[in-house]
């Protein structure tokens, strides 16, 4: 059997509102622009992708699961995502630790990793 990763499912709000916003600050394309659905990837014919879908219920709990990125440089990253309109997020993870956890604008949770151990 074979499998390939297609996307990753995101519950939101507004689905066209917060694919965008992850769409601009990825620097991801467009692939899907439906009411219901927004579909981002980082290249037309790439995956995986993001595909945000309309959700009623708000969120309310920790993401259970969470994207983290490691950008060659953690604090200029996390500047640039705070003006984009991401803000810091407590779940626990304490001071001292190599990461930096960011929210979207409707909550959800993702890290921004320190450079890879070696």
């Amino acid at each position: 059997m074979t499998l390939e990763w297609e996307q990753v499912m995101v519950d939101a709000a507004d689905p066209a509102a917060l694919g965008q916003w992850w769409a601009e600050a990825l620097g991801w394309v467009v692939v899907d622009a439906s009411p219901d659905e927004y579909e981002i990837r980082p290249a037309e014919n790439r995956l995986p992708g993001l595909l945000f879908t309309s959700v009623a219920e708000k969120k309310v709990v920790k993401n259970r699961l969470h994207l983290d990125f490691r950008p060659d440089d953690q604090n200029a990253e996390v500047a640039r995502l705070l003006a984009h309109g991401a803000r810091h997020a407590d779940v626990g993870q304490g001071d001292d630790e190599p990461w930096v956890v960011l929210a979207d604008p409707e909550g959800n949770e993702f890290c921004v990793l320190g450079p890879r151990r070696t």
